[in-house]
């Protein structure tokens, strides 16, 4: 009863809003204002299977390949960073430099390094997710019970046995916020990325409608954006809740004492 509560609290917003949206827009004449129902007959004639595999899977390609990419160097990083007080102090000005960097500033540059390939885009999406992932490490790296830091090396734990049920243990929540943020600046950077010289994908494909003034093409590409975010913050959810179980349990324990 409680899931079913929920559902309906997360669906009952958007569905108000398409509501309202296809009302007000049900005998629009503006150009680039079409009715919601153009938009969504636009969306079931554009975004076939065979469409969605020539555009929507490149782009799920490139954004997991960029995402991951983030994840391992933020991660490992973050985690010899935050372990060592020395290398962070040294380190912490350059960090903060490259973070205030705004992503899509830089891909020109990645362009005249790697061209105009995938590697480019992966490379521009990596770049912009791994700061918030790597920041967040470090911090969560440092935050570390110094009790259990203590008994660990009484204890002669060390190594991967350290780093697996200590530190990484310690700091996945943090791990997982940045995670998180990192999640939406992949989507953002996909568009992006695929707006210089591309030649598929669903940024490339939007831009085209709107230079070919297909505006109804155009907002369903928009909308298939957000519905995409919305599959992937899910998903990351499910996955966060069955990583932090543990934690979870943890906090639900202390407010029932």
């Amino acid at each position: 009863m409680i899931f079913v509560r929920r559902v309906l609290l997360a669906v009952a917003l958007p569905i108000a809003l398409l509501a309202v949206w296809w009302f007000t827009s049900a005998d629009s004449q503006a150009y680039q204002w079409p009715p919601l129902s153009r938009i969504l007959q636009a969306f079931l004639d554009t975004w076939t299977p065979d469409k969605l595999r020539t555009d929507v899977l490149p782009s799920l390609i490139r954004l997991g390949a960029g995402y991951a990419l983030a994840l391992v160097a933020g991660i490992a990083l973050g985690v010899l960073i935050g372990g060592s007080a020395g290398l962070r102090a040294y380190l912490e000005p350059v960090l903060e430099f490259m973070r205030a960097i705004p992503p899509p500033v830089v891909v020109p540059i990645i362009m005249l390094v790697l061209g105009i390939g995938d590697t480019m885009k992966i490379v521009v999406i990596a770049f912009g997710c791994v700061w918030p992932i790597l920041l967040n490490t470090v911090e969560g790296v440092r935050g570390r019970d110094e009790v259990l830091d203590d008994t660990c090396r009484t204890y002669g734990i060390r190594g991967g046995l350290r780093l697996r049920h200590l530190v990484l243990r310690a700091a996945s929540p943090q791990i997982l916020t940045g995670a998180r943020q990192a999640l939406s600046i992949a989507i953002i950077l996909m568009v992006i990325s695929e707006l210089f010289a591309a030649e598929n994908g669903l940024g490339f494909t939007v831009m085209q409608f709107s230079r070919g003034f297909e505006i109804p093409e155009m907002w369903s590409g928009v909308f298939l954006l957000g519905l995409l975010g919305v599959v992937l913050a899910v998903a990351y959810r499910l996955v966060e809740r069955w990583l932090l179980r543990w934690y979870h349990g943890a906090r639900a324990h202390e407010r029932e004492w």
